[in-house]
């Protein structure tokens, strides 16, 4: 089966679903690419013979933002600090204590705020629904936040992409897979660009924690002294 039968045979459903499923769980603490399948359906979107509708890609990644992001809520509220070990354990290169401790300053310092613009952010994507319940934030300020950003993100990405993917038709209309693999391309280039930066980041604010102690106060998941996140 060549890559056009391939791509014809999938059935929207399983797409849509495909996406829901991946971002619910990036948005529960597990570390997959959410943003990569995201502009992945985007751009089947834009080979209309596939009949997969972008506004269903971008609800169905609105629907996995906001529920991923609620169970991750509810499980750092009633986990805390035993969900973080595990995942530490698990997914020592994305939920190690230097990127817990990185994130957790974030969200003490930005609040909802690191909830909302956490949605475009790989490393805060995964812990904002976790760190909100272990640090008490307010259930209807947390899913005000999610849902608004999860949203402007899943809907953004869609038609952005569906748009570019729509005005390479004629481009690419001998070989429309092209496309897609492009697409998947550019969105891990991306993706490594905002990681490296995120862990150069996480990289001096360790290095911070270590040399001025002080720094390590206002971490309850970390070790330091409890303190509310900013409302």
């Amino acid at each position: 089966m060549n890559v056009d039968a391939l791509l014809v045979s999938l059935s929207p459903a399983f797409v849509y679903a495909l996406v829901a499923l991946v971002i619910s769980l990036e948005s529960m603490g597990v570390p997959l690419p959410g943003e990569v399948v995201l502009v992945s359906a985007a751009l089947l979107a834009a080979r209309h013979e596939l009949d997969i509708s972008p506004v269903w890609v971008a609800v169905a990644a609105s629907a996995g933002a906001i529920v991923g992001d609620s169970i991750g809520y509810l499980a750092g509220r009633h986990w805390g600090n035993r969900m973080f070990t595990a995942l530490g354990r698990r997914f020592p290169r994305h939920a190690g204590p230097d990127q817990l401790a990185y994130a957790e300053h974030m969200f003490t310092r930005y609040g909802v705020w690191a909830v909302f613009f956490g949605r475009f952010v790989a490393l805060l994507r995964i812990f904002a629904g976790p760190l909100a319940g272990a640090l008490r934030m307010a259930y209807p300020r947390f899913l005000t936040a999610n849902a608004l950003g999860g949203i402007i993100w899943a809907g953004g990405t869609t038609a952005a992409i569906y748009a570019l993917g729509t005005g390479a038709q004629d481009w690419l209309k001998n070989s429309p897979w092209v496309a897609l693999a492009l697409a998947v391309v550019v969105a891990m280039a991306v993706s490594t660009v905002f990681r490296r930066r995120l862990e150069h980041a996480v990289a001096r604010y360790a290095a911070e924690r270590k040399t001025h102690p002080e720094v390590q106060q206002g971490g309850r998941l970390t070790g330091g002294a409890a303190r509310q996140p900013k409302r």
